[in-house]
């Protein structure tokens, strides 16, 4: 894998409009953007996503905090694992309340890119680079 981990690294193509490719690397983005070695976010990705199919906010919001827990010590995120947990339920839960469950639904809330990454960050536990790492391929659809 390069320096940076792609949506194409994951086996994920943002650019296609399909909106669970958007939310599979919102939720990529949201672990890759925390100071944790990129393997170890990869091998989370894809425990939740992939192996416990957790790929929609309804899904990720239907599990519990400990099987969040549980899910990021089976990708060895266990640095992090129960804030990540909190932020991990609280974001689908934000997302679901106010746009939908839908990650496209922030693009066309915001006016413009500056707005759309304000918003982003929003969401607890999302921070600058959490926004520049999913921006870099989000604006490829959108931009």
């Amino acid at each position: 894998m390069s320096d940076q981990v792609t949506a194409r690294d994951l086996g994920l193509n943002v650019a296609s409009g399909d909106e669970k490719e958007l939310f599979k690397w919102f939720i990529a983005s949201f672990l890759f953007g925390k100071r944790i070695q990129q393997d170890i976010a990869v091998d989370t990705y894809r425990v939740i996503v992939e192996k416990h199919d957790r790929d929609t906010p309804r899904k990720l919001c239907n599990c519990s905090w400990q099987e969040l827990v549980d899910m990021l010590g089976e990708g060895n995120y266990t640095r992090y694992d129960e804030s990540t947990a909190d932020r991990l339920l609280e974001l689908c839960k934000k997302l679901n309340d106010e746009y939908g469950g839908e990650v496209s639904q922030i693009h066309q809330a915001s006016e413009n890119r500056k707005e759309l990454e304000q918003r982003l960050g929003e969401f607890k536990g999302i921070g600058p680079k959490t926004v520049e790492i999913f921006m870099r391929e989000a604006a490829k659809r959108w931009y």
